[in-house]
């Protein structure tokens, strides 16, 4: 079976079996499980038995058709079922008018065929993050007339004096215009802030569009970002709209900014400052009217270092800066976090909200969780997962030290080399590579190659 998924379903609806075999073939890189229809009627089904990380939907499927109507009839129609959805047009007959009605109807991103399978790839991977983003913040927030986080209804959990200055920053600079540069460690939830600062803005009727720029091989970011047209270099084969270009009249949200290369920043710093983008290989620019939110977890020292971030790209994108405190500083928010995540994963998963020990509460509450809230919240649904008695104890959160760090080599080698048993060994190496990555269940599952579920089958069969 080789390396691990990186996420669970994708469907993709086309009426040309090639296609069809093709992507099955090629996404199987990406998926556990990619099922496939030959129509939007027989697809229907396999949507509403489970729901996809990502719908790869053709835009023509009457014999000759060509203006793909019928494939943005049936984008609302997946819509209307699921607004969460993450969907992405594939049609023979690229443009950009095509491309720019589809992310209207709500398309995620546009692919023509025939594709490059490196360019599909980096499309559907940004789709299914971009999808497993949304289930994050819909499942770690109620209805906003019963939020746990801020008075006005706001995703964002945290009462302390270092979160009320956050949402004093977000309301201030939601309403306006302004570029805004969000900084803070891994799992702080920068990308809840970038939504928040949507929700309250005067766009918050149009779209966000997300580009992890982490994601995306750095010689697809050029024409992901910026679009191309056709004939602009060997695999153009058609026209592409680009994020920034789709993005017009929203807001575009730029993940991990400091994956962007040297010799693109230029090319941004310029959209930002004329408000207009030209697509690789095209003669004109192309007017565009967006707000961007950048995030970064580089520290200030690196993201201020000419030789690794241009300073006037830099100047252009933090016009308002919001940095996050990581968990560690802000430990009176950790008792909110707590009730708010056990009680999700409960209702997730089934289960009554489980009490905590005091000798629980009391770790979770001293730990230094380097992971910060993201670290938190896989320690808590881990708990409400495994744990076979209440109240739940410290061990129940299996909370590592900072202190002692696991080398990567400890997990290539066994620590006990002489012990050859089949059972202990496969025990041994999960726990090293959950306690590593600090009960990350995704980087764990890729450290090990498994999928997130095939992990969890090995933890709960070892009691981990």
């Amino acid at each position: 079976m080789g390396s691990a998924t990186e996420f669970d379903y994708c469907v993709v609806v086309d009426d040309d079996e090639d296609i069809l075999t093709a992507s099955r073939l090629l996404l199987r890189r990406l998926f556990a499980d990619v099922a496939t229809a030959r129509s939007p009627d027989e697809a229907l089904p396999l949507i509403r038995a489970r729901a996809p990380d990502v719908v790869l939907l053709d835009a023509n499927f009457a014999r000759g058709a060509t203006d793909s109507a019928e494939g943005l009839a049936w984008l609302d129609k997946l819509l209307a079922l699921d607004p969460e959805m993450v969907v992405v047009m594939i049609t023979a007959h690229a443009g950009i008018n095509i491309a720019v009605a589809a992310m209207k109807h709500g398309a995620t991103d546009f692919v023509s065929k025939p594709w490059s399978n490196d360019k599909l790839l980096a499309t559907v991977r940004t789709a299914a993050a971009l999808r497993r983003s949304r289930k994050a913040v819909k499942g770690g927030v109620p209805a906003p007339a019963a939020a746990a986080g801020s008075a006005n209804g706001s995703a964002i959990l945290g009462h302390s004096p270092a979160m009320a200055r956050i949402h004093s920053l977000i309301a201030r600079a939601g309403p306006t215009d302004a570029n805004v540069l969000v900084l803070g460690e891994n799992g702080t939830g920068k990308e809840l802030v970038a939504r928040e600062l949507h929700r309250q803005s005067l766009r918050a009727d149009k779209t966000m569009l997300t580009v992890d720029l982490g994601a995306i091989a750095e010689d697809l970011i050029d024409s992901e970002l910026f679009g191309h047209v056709k004939g602009a270099f060997t695999d153009a084969r058609a026209d592409r709209v680009g994020r920034i270009q789709a993005a017009d009249g929203g807001t575009l949200f730029l993940d991990e900014i400091g994956n962007l290369p040297l010799r693109l920043q230029p090319k941004l710093l310029t959209v930002l400052e004329q408000r207009q983008v030209t697509p690789v290989g095209a003669n004109a620019p192309v007017p565009v009217d967006i707000r961007v939110i950048a995030a970064t977890n580089l520290p200030p020292e690196k993201l201020r270092d000419e030789s690794h971030f241009r300073q006037d790209l830099l100047f252009r994108l933090n016009t308002v800066e919001i940095d996050l405190p990581p968990l560690r500083e802000r430990r009176e928010d950790v008792p909110e976090l707590i009730e708010h995540y056990l009680g999700h994963y409960a209702r997730r998963y089934g289960r009554a909200v489980p009490e905590l020990s005091p000798a629980a509460r009391a770790a979770l509450l001293h730990h230094d969780w380097p992971g910060n809230v993201r670290a938190l919240r896989h320690a808590l649904e881990r708990a409400v997962i495994l744990a076979r008695d209440v109240p739940l104890e410290p061990e129940d959160f299996a909370l590592v030290s900072s202190a002692p760090r696991i080398s990567p080599q400890a997990i290539v080698a066994p620590r006990a080399p002489d012990d050859l048993n089949l059972e202990r060994v496969e025990r041994r190496l999960v726990e090293e590579a959950l306690k590593k990555h600090g009960y990350n269940i995704s980087l764990a599952a890729a450290e090990l190659g498994l999928s997130r579920a095939a992990l969890y089958r090995r933890m709960e069969k070892h009691g981990l």
